[in-house]
This record gives C-alpha cells, sequence and structure tokens, in this order.
C-alpha cells in the first residue's frame, strides 16, 4: 500500500485475499454495504439450509426422536467445541447456551464463591452496559458479601488490590474497538490472587484470541455478532479445565445435572463444563449457529484479525486524508491494539448514520455521539471499505444529513 492508499490498492487487495471466497457463503443484499457484523452478522447460506432442514426434517418428521438421532441433546458441547478453536481454548472448556448476560452471571457468582475470602468485582466504567447491569445485580442481591468497583480503564492495575475478587473486562470495548492486553492484565490479576472473566463478545471470530496462552480462566461471549449465528443466536461459555471441578454454578438446572434422566430429586453437577449448563437448548438457533459456524473451518483466527484490522485501516485512513476533520476518532489509530470496529464522534451521529443507511450503507451508532463501523473479514471486500469511506465522506461534506427524517431517533440505534 501507498502513504496515501487509493480505490486501486484496495481493488489489489482484493485480488490477492484469502479469505475472499467466503462472501459468496452469505446471502447479501444487492446495493448494501453491511457494515454493522460487529452487531449482527448476516445470513449464511448453510444456516438457512440448517434452519430448512431444523424444521422440516428434524422436527417435522422425526419429532422427539430427533434429540437422538439428531444429536439435539449434546448441541451445546459440538457448538462449544467449534467456537473454542476461535478462541484458543480446548473443546472440553467451551459450551454454547443461553445468553452473554445469563453466563456472565453464572460464572461471576461462580467465582465469587471460588474466592470467598474477597469481595470486590473490578471492572471498567464504560464497559458495555449488560455487563455492568448483571455485575450491580450480583452486588445488590448478594446481602453485602460482594462489591462492584468500576473504575477508568487507565487505572485498573492501581485498583487491583488484595480485596478484589473476580476482574471482569470486555476484551475489545463495544464503542471504541479498543483491545485490553488479555495476557498483561490476566497475569496481573493472578499475581494479585483474583481470577479474571473475559467478554468476547467483540473478539470472537474477529481477533486472535487465545485464552490457553493468556492462562485465562473464565470467558463468556456471544453467537450472533462476528459468528454469525442469527439474532439472538446463543451465546457461549469457557471455564478452564483447573477450574472446571471448584466452581459452582448457581443455576443448578436440569442439564447441568450429572445424571438428568434418572430424574433424581436431589441435584449433582455434571463433571467438566456440562455443570454450566442449565435448560434446555434451543434447537433451532443452535442449529443455525453451528452451521454458521462450518464457514470457519480450516480459517485461522488470525488470517480474520488480519484482514479485519487491514479494513479498518483503509476506511479509517480515507475518512481522516480526504475529511474536514469534523469526526474525531474515537478507535484507537493503530491496529495492533483495535479489534474489528472503527467509531469516529459526531455530534450529529445519529443523523449521519440513518443517511449513511438510506445510501445503503449500513453502520450504527451509539450514544451519545458514536458513528460504529464493524469490518466483518468473512463478507466484506477491501473495496467495500473504501467506498464505505467515501459515502460518509460524501454526507457529510453535502450535510445530505441535516434533514428531519434522519434526526427522528428509532427504539433501535
Amino acid at each position: 500500500m501507498t502513504e496515501k492508499p487509493t480505490r486501486a490498492d484496495a481493488s489489489a487487495l482484493d485480488r490477492t485475499d484469502p479469505l475472499a471466497h467466503l462472501r459468496e457463503a452469505f446471502e447479501l443484499p444487492e446495493n448494501v454495504l453491511y457494515l454493522d457484523g460487529n452487531s449482527l452478522g448476516p445470513l449464511p447460506r448453510a444456516a438457512r439450509e440448517a434452519l430448512r432442514h431444523a424444521v422440516e426434517i428434524e422436527w417435522g418428521t422425526d419429532l422427539i426422536k430427533s434429540w437422538t438421532k439428531h444429536g439435539w441433546m449434546t448441541l451445546p458441547q459440538q457448538i462449544g467445541g467449534r467456537i473454542a478453536r476461535l478462541i484458543g481454548a480446548a473443546a472440553h472448556e467451551v459450551v454454547a447456551a443461553d445468553s452473554t448476560s445469563i453466563n456472565l452471571f453464572k460464572l461471576a457468582t461462580a467465582a465469587l464463591k471460588l474466592r470467598s475470602d474477597r469481595r470486590v468485582v473490578l471492572t471498567e466504567t464504560g464497559n458495555f452496559p449488560t455487563d455492568l447491569y448483571v455485575l450491580q445485580g450480583i452486588a445488590a442481591f448478594s446481602g453485602g458479601r460482594a462489591e462492584l468497583r468500576a473504575v477508568p480503564s487507565d487505572t485498573i492495575e492501581q485498583a487491583l488490590d488484595d480485596k478484589v475478587a473476580l476482574l471482569v473486562l470486555t476484551q475489545t470495548h463495544y464503542k471504541s474497538g479498543a483491545v485490553h492486553d488479555m495476557q498483561r492484565l490476566t497475569r496481573l490479576a493472578h499475581d494479585r490472587g483474583a481470577l479474571v472473566l473475559w467478554d468476547l463478545s467483540h473478539s470472537a471470530g474477529v481477533l486472535d484470541v487465545d485464552l490457553r496462552g493468556c492462562n485465562a480462566d473464565l470467558a463468556i461471549g456471544c453467537g450472533y455478532k462476528y459468528l454469525n449465528g442469527g439474532p439472538g443466536a446463543p451465546a457461549f461459555l469457557f471455564v478452564a479445565e483447573r477450574h472446571q471441578a471448584a466452581l459452582q454454578s448457581p443455576l443448578a438446572g436440569w442439564m447441568g445435572h450429572a445424571a438428568p434422566f434418572e430424574f433424581g430429586d436431589d441435584y449433582a453437577p455434571a463433571p467438566g463444563i456440562d455443570r454450566f449448563l442449565c435448560g434446555t437448548p434451543p434447537v433451532l438457533s443452535m442449529q443455525g449457529l453451528g452451521a454458521s459456524l462450518s464457514l470457519f473451518d480450516g480459517i485461522t483466527p488470525r488470517l480474520l484479525q488480519d484482514k479485519a484490522r487491514a479494513l479498518g485501516q483503509i476506511f479509517l485512513d480515507r475518512v481522516e486524508q480526504a475529511g474536514d476533520g469534523s469526526l474525531s476518532l474515537l478507535s484507537p489509530r493503530d491496529p495492533s491494539v483495535r479489534g474489528g470496529h472503527v467509531s469516529f464522534a459526531h455530534e450529529d451521529g445519529y443523523a449521519i448514520v440513518q443517511a449513511l443507511i438510506a445510501r445503503g450503507v449500513i453502520g450504527d451508532f451509539r450514544a451519545p455521539d458514536a458513528l460504529r463501523f464493524g469490518f466483518g473479514p468473512t463478507f466484506l471486500r477491501y473495496v467495500d471499505a473504501w467506498d464505505a469511506a467515501e459515502a460518509l465522506l460524501d454526507v457529510v461534506a453535502t450535510r445530505s444529513y441535516d434533514d428531519a427524517r434522519f434526526r427522528a431517533r428509532a427504539a433501535v440505534t
């Protein structure tokens, strides 16, 4: 690439892109540049076919026999094992289950019980709201046995004292895309006697995550962003093998029992990761997520990371080089500490995003002023990043966003 990249440079990258073939695996609307895969991944063709088969054959024809015939009962382990490869974990350390919020509750509560001599859960201010809300709820219902301490990101190290039982961080910040140093912070927390729980919702499927290499304790993440599992797709949770026997799930559900079909009155936790299952797996959404994960077969997380960051850099460079300065970069300029999305701030951010959507360039807005653009490496081309930047520059330069229809706030932004 030249110092000032051109669209021709982007096109040249597309011709040598080792992931270019994946684009054909998706249902992508014509005349749309979809830069919101960091919020909801597009529909893989394989997922559509898997859902059709699950409805028409597995449910429609084979009925309850499908729990055995089609492996419904072991879907959490099957899918968890496929996700494990993308996050640097062993298959027996990951299950797909529930939502990120529920999994956060399960693992944070279990960690607090394991570190019962300490009472502080440490996180950062500005973390994704549901993470903060769940942790606030745990503290509120603990009867004084747990305390939530939220501090600015740059003071986490100082706040890690001998009262901290658990550090909870989102590896890739949902708004800025800034990436925490997982290895360093995990090591630091361990040195001070704390466990660490990582939220990988904006990392899985787009960053080269290495939970085992970082000696991570616990992690959660969702299935509907870069994993393309569909709206409301099941989440996943990771528990390092060394902790599985000692941790107890606070939601002692049927599927987490050691022998669920013995129907005993008393709960006995399943061995290993299975004890963190709770209710019946949502088979249809599990099937969609499982099929979507087939797209990653044979693809290394490093390839995904390198392309996502390169896409974001083309977009970022073009906006900054040709813009009028009214857009302020919220994301790290250095791609090595940035995830799969790039965010800018503008006082008219919501209206600008709506004007872009009207042109077929779909990003999203996060209050109070963030325009967020995700660069899914499985389906976006390098020229898409360039063309999206051009569209943003034009909307800002012409002030075409200054229209009442673009300022009316919808319920979902």
